[in-house]
């Protein structure tokens, strides 16, 4: 099934037919614990160094101690853990792809490239989506819902798997992307906000409604932790804290003890967002609730720290609180109702990739003002 609006968009491009590649960018989780140290490498070059003085020589050897610790965590701990990531990832790809695919056909396909696991490293990914025959590109962080500071990671991985292709391609200047767009978060899309908030509340209604008051029900809505000093990067705190304060906002007349909760890496010398999800939990005990209910807004796909780390939590708020009900809430996840909004947030960008007549030659350097488009990959 096709809309009639792409017949109208389908007649503008009479010479070539333009076709829009959405690269859809989450962490991937380890699926073999052999693997462990190689991400925990990855993670470390990525992520942690943007905040933390951490020397490079230092990463082979933390990231083979931090992987004994991952692996007595998921692996003695936690029954031979394997985390559903990468399938609810590929599920949530499916799911966008085919909600895309009603309205654009074949003209768009949806990628997926994971920070951190093999073989969907961005600079696996995008030589194939080249050989493809595609030269517009979507690039969408779906993972952690924050700012440049996560997604820029995916900018980072991207902009050197294109270096890479530019240093080994003799195509005489002309670059092979013709177009670039990029959906750098969804925190504050009325459509997520209400997804949220819907979920939770359908929750509450059906396991708690009965046994405890709405002023008894204490909310957490679980956040990606941020570093407050990210040498200079925007770390993501304002838009978390925004789609928190939103989602709240949905909630707090009806459920009035409603907590932020940030799953901080906790490393040291750095100062992280407050409060974490223990201390957010235990305030609202304080406060007397008597059900408390996690759900994580921070994130859109189900990963360890939603389901490992928060079940930490749980079993130590247990410990001190064994009185208080406990609700383990998933993320979005592939929730239909999502997957349709995600695709819905690409719809404007791939129609403004495919109205752009790139068949023009590269522009020559005339002034330094100016050229404000996304065509700037020549050098």
């Amino acid at each position: 099934m096709v809309a009639s609006p792409e017949k109208t968009i389908t007649s503008v491009e009479s010479n070539s037919q333009d076709r829009v590649a959405v690269l859809l960018m989450g962490y991937g989780e380890v699926e073999s614990y052999e693997d462990f140290a190689n991400y925990n490498e990855q993670a470390l070059n990525l992520l942690t160094a943007k905040f933390a003085p951490v020397p490079t020589w230092i990463y082979p050897p933390l990231a083979k101690l931090l992987a004994m610790f991952d692996l007595h965590e998921w692996s003695h701990q936690h029954d031979n853990f394997i985390s559903p990531h990468n399938a609810i990832f590929e599920r949530q790809r499916a799911g966008i792809e085919e909600n895309l695919r009603a309205t654009w056909g074949d003209r768009v396909t949806v990628f997926k490239a994971f920070n951190f696991c093999a073989p969907f490293l961005p600079e696996q990914v995008i030589p194939e989506i080249k050989a493809q025959g595609f030269d517009k590109l979507l690039i969408y962080p779906l993972l952690v819902v924050d700012s440049i500071f996560t997604s820029g990671i995916a900018i980072e991985q991207v902009n050197q798997a294109l270096s890479q292709i530019a240093a080994s391609d003799t195509s005489n200047g002309q670059t092979w992307l013709q177009g670039q767009r990029y959906i750098p978060s969804f925190y504050d899309e009325p459509e997520y906000i209400q997804i949220l908030a819907d979920i939770v509340e359908s929750k509450i209604k059906h396991e708690l409604a009965v046994a405890h008051l709405p002023s008894q029900t204490g909310i957490i809505l679980m956040n990606h932790g941020c570093p407050h000093e990210a040498k200079g990067f925007t770390s993501g705190i304002d838009e978390s804290q925004a789609l928190y304060e939103k989602v709240r906002l949905k909630l707090i007349n009806k459920y009035p003890l409603i907590s932020v909760g940030w799953l901080n890496h906790q490393t040291p010398l750095i100062k992280w967002t407050q409060p974490t999800v223990d201390l957010a939990g235990q305030n609202l005990i304080d406060l007397g609730a008597t059900a408390l209910v996690l759900m994580p807004i921070g994130f859109a796909t189900e990963n360890h720290e939603t389901l490992l780390d928060v079940h930490h939590i749980i079993h130590s708020l247990q410990h001190k609180n064994p009185h208080v009900r406990y609700v383990q809430m998933d993320c979005v996840n592939d929730h239909p109702e999502f997957l349709r909004m995600a695709a819905h947030w690409a719809d404007a960008h791939i129609t403004d990739l495919l109205a752009e007549q790139v068949a023009t030659p590269l522009p020559q350097p005339v002034a330094t003002s100016g050229h404000h488009h996304h065509h700037h990959h020549h050098h």
